[in-house]
């Protein structure tokens, strides 16, 4: 079933997803999430990190940020990680996306900074971010909690929700929504395709994308 969901998922872009996400009055997707290493979509379901400022506290056992998340995804997985802290570092790195690939993780999401932006560019790796740096994470921020709910952008992310992200923007699907949110954005696909092929055959595009785009998300235009 999982698999399937995936699948599914995996043959939408953001923006179907997205458009989907509206109708569905859910909330929207997340815009300025860059694709830093490659430019590739990624999908699948979510594992979670959450950074906070600071060490880690008295007696914890020393281990570097994400590395159970990585540990813990299934192949196929995205990690998200919420760096928020305020503290300009990286909450992602080059070891980090040699495990990741190694796991056949389909890519990463930080709504944050990442580094070594190059090494996971030359293995292939998708790393999303807010920007880059050569900031190292150790001694400034740490893992705060894995497999919990984070905050990316103004969107919570729960553990197993699913994600797909592109160039165009991040859009997550809340897991117990998935089968709705990918129904629709199926649809939605389907009739844009429909419309490109019109615009390619030459109708005017004005003829294409009058009411029957501009009311497309309209509830109930299913």
């Amino acid at each position: 079933m999982a698999d399937d969901v995936c699948a599914r998922l995996s043959r939408l872009d953001a923006c179907a997803v997205s458009d989907a996400l509206d109708q569905l009055g859910l909330p929207p997707s997340i815009t300025g999430l860059a694709a830093l290493s490659v430019r590739q979509r990624i999908a699948g379901r979510v594992t979670t990190v959450r950074l906070a400022a600071g060490r880690p506290p008295e007696g914890a056992r020393p281990r570097h940020l994400c590395t159970a998340a990585i540990d813990a995804a299934e192949p196929g997985g995205v990690i998200v990680v919420e760096h928020r802290s305020g503290v300009e570092c990286a909450g992602w790195g080059g070891i980090l996306s040699n495990a990741a690939s190694l796991r056949g993780l389909s890519g990463v999401i930080v709504d944050g900074l990442a580094r070594d932006v190059d090494e996971a560019r030359d293995i292939g790796f998708p790393v999303y971010a807010r920007g880059a740096t050569a900031r190292t994470a150790r001694g400034r921020v740490f893992e705060a909690e894995t497999g919990g709910t984070v905050r990316v952008g103004a969107v919570e992310v729960g553990q197993d929700d699913f994600v797909v992200a592109d160039s165009s923007g991040t859009a997550f699907v809340p897991a117990d929504r998935i089968g709705d949110v990918l129904a629709a954005a199926e649809r939605i696909a389907a009739k844009e395709a429909a419309m490109t092929r019109e615009v390619l055959a030459g109708k005017p595009v004005s003829g294409v994308m009058g009411a029957s785009y501009e009311h497309l998300l309209d509830r109930g235009d299913a």
